[in-house]
């Protein structure tokens, strides 16, 4: 049995799995290494995976994590693994090569993220060949739930949304400035409080404002990072996230303006990537090889 985990900033989804069948499904919180450490993400896993798995121990763990970008970042979510799964064989690697797998699987394509963050990758079937960098929630992650969210509450601290609109968004969070501020700098993961406000440009999406709000954290996304890409126009693009997901209207609204052919949007990468898995469990004819 194997155990692969897809994990976001906001959530992860395990699966153990053998070369037929999902044995256990099970969600924690999101991890990330970038603003946590080993001790902290191997607390949330002994009180929240551990107890679900049934006793169940994995020959192998493929942990696939936002933040998850180099050795650094890598070992401190190996090494919280390692403490509560010591016999088991351990593989980090970015969230960036799950999408790829789960979208693309053993074909060529683009593959992107749209959810609490945003990245995206070129795939050649087997390997990440470019990858533009995201530059995270301070600098980029645009096309995000994180960054829609910036666009919105921006909009409405600096007196631009319309009037109908700002009293509507009071009456929702009736948050003032300085609670906003406090909430957002004390959060453990910024971009995941700055994401909860796509839910309100979700619901008044159809609002002209809005509606320009999506386009332009959508047309930054394709601009800045999609069409930076070789062969853009000829490969498929491919979506996986929560934002890709609810806005996807939208988003192949944007897309078209660039000429873009979007083929494959889904919600989780989870399906694709047990799919994944479980072909190479076929053919290598064990559970721990990769």
């Amino acid at each position: 049995m194997v155990l692969i985990a897809d994990s976001g900033s906001t959530k992860t989804d395990w699966n153990a799995l053998n070369q037929t069948e999902v044995l256990q499904n099970v969600q924690t919180v999101g991890f990330n290494p970038m603003y946590q450490e080993t001790e902290d993400i191997f607390k949330e896993l002994e009180k929240s995976l551990l107890p679900n798995l049934d006793n169940k121990k994995p020959s192998a763990i493929y942990f696939y994590g936002a933040g998850c970008s180099s050795p650094e970042r890598n070992k401190k979510v190996s090494d919280a693994l390692q403490q509560l799964f010591p016999e088991s064989e351990i593989h980090v690697d970015h969230d960036l090569l799950s999408a790829a797998r789960a979208l693309c699987g053993h074909n060529p394509g683009i593959a992107c993220i749209l959810g609490t963050g945003s990245n995206t990758c070129l795939y050649d079937g087997k390997n990440i060949t470019d990858n533009v960098p995201s530059l995270g929630f301070l600098l980029g992650d645009e096309g995000s739930g994180a960054y829609l969210g910036k666009l919105l509450m921006r909009a409405y601290f600096y007196r631009e949304l319309p009037e109908e609109l700002a009293q509507s968004l009071k009456n929702t969070y009736n948050i003032t400035k300085d609670e906003f501020l406090d909430a957002l700098y004390g959060a453990e993961v910024p971009s995941r409080y700055m994401a909860t406000f796509a839910k309100f440009a979700h619901d008044k999406r159809k609002h002209p404002f809005i509606k320009e709000l999506i386009y332009t954290n959508f047309e930054n996304f394709f601009e800045r990072h999609v069409l930076k890409y070789k062969g853009h126009m000829e490969l498929p693009v491919n979506f996986v996230g929560s934002i890709a997901h609810y806005f996807s209207e939208n988003l192949k609204t944007a897309a078209q303006k660039y000429g873009l052919r979007i083929d494959t949007i889904i919600q989780s990468p989870s399906e694709g990537l047990i799919n994944y898995h479980q072909e190479l469990l076929i053919k290598s004819g064990t559970a721990n090889k990769l």
